[in-house]
């Protein structure tokens, strides 16, 4: 099967889990973001122990059934037990030779990148999709890489053929800018999950927005799922 990337591709953060009611909390979070439109979500969770990880993604994928694909941060080996669609790796994670191999060939994988090197090398392995910034400035890593901005999309957009991701400070204001300037799609974090953020509603109003703007080219398709 063909799975098309859609445009907006939100991150949740585990930080943003209250202390109470966690599963209430995702399982709720899951049905409004399905009820927007949303279709591919990932799970991050840099502090958990695997049991809390492994916790958390059996309420997510009960809670999503078929109408939501889910990529796991960090973990394949987690992504396969729990039943997600795909996983995601940073520059300091696993290999994506070893996520692949851990993911076998109809799992999703995509791999971060923050400067020219780092895409020219993950143009040459087995992933599906490159995200590729900070583009603006964020608050949701402590320890973020430099901003690129639009230029840095656009080259990257110059480097490879693969399916593109921007992230980074992305808003509902500036995520056209980020697509016209080459990404295939925009990931979003705070934009949508910050503490007094309702994530159907700001979700909602991100497709909207995007559906509303000028027409952009067909997102691209990626052949694993």
């Amino acid at each position: 099967m063909i799975f098309e990337l859609p445009r907006l591709y939100p991150i949740f953060d585990a930080s943003f889990l209250p202390r109470e009611d966690r599963q209430e909390f995702l399982r709720q979070m899951i049905t409004e973001l399905a009820e927007a439109g949303v279709s591919l979500l990932q799970y991050r969770n840099k502090r958990g122990t695997e049991a809390e990880i492994l916790s958390d993604a059996a309420v997510m994928r009960q809670a999503a059934g078929n109408r939501i694909k889910l990529i796991m941060n960090d973990r394949p080996d987690l992504a396969v037990r729990s039943d997600f669609d795909g996983a995601h790796v940073g520059q300091e994670d696993v290999s994506p030779e070893e996520a692949r191999r851990v993911l076998g060939d109809d799992r999703i994988l995509g791999i971060s990148t923050h400067n020219r090197a780092q895409v020219e090398l993950a143009d040459q392995q087995p992933v599906d999709y490159i995200a590729t910034g900070p583009v603006f400035a964020t608050s949701s890593k402590a320890n973020p890489d430099p901003v690129i901005g639009i230029e840095g999309v656009r080259e990257t957009r110059s480097l490879t053929s693969k399916t593109l991701v921007a992230i980074g400070g992305i808003t509902v204001e500036n995520a056209h800018g980020v697509l016209k300037a080459g990404a295939d799609a925009v990931a979003v974090i705070s934009a949508l999950f910050a503490p007094g953020r309702r994530a159907g509603e700001a979700a909602r109003e991100f497709l909207e927005t995007l559906r509303s703007r000028q027409k952009l080219t067909p997102p691209k398709k990626l052949l694993r799922c």
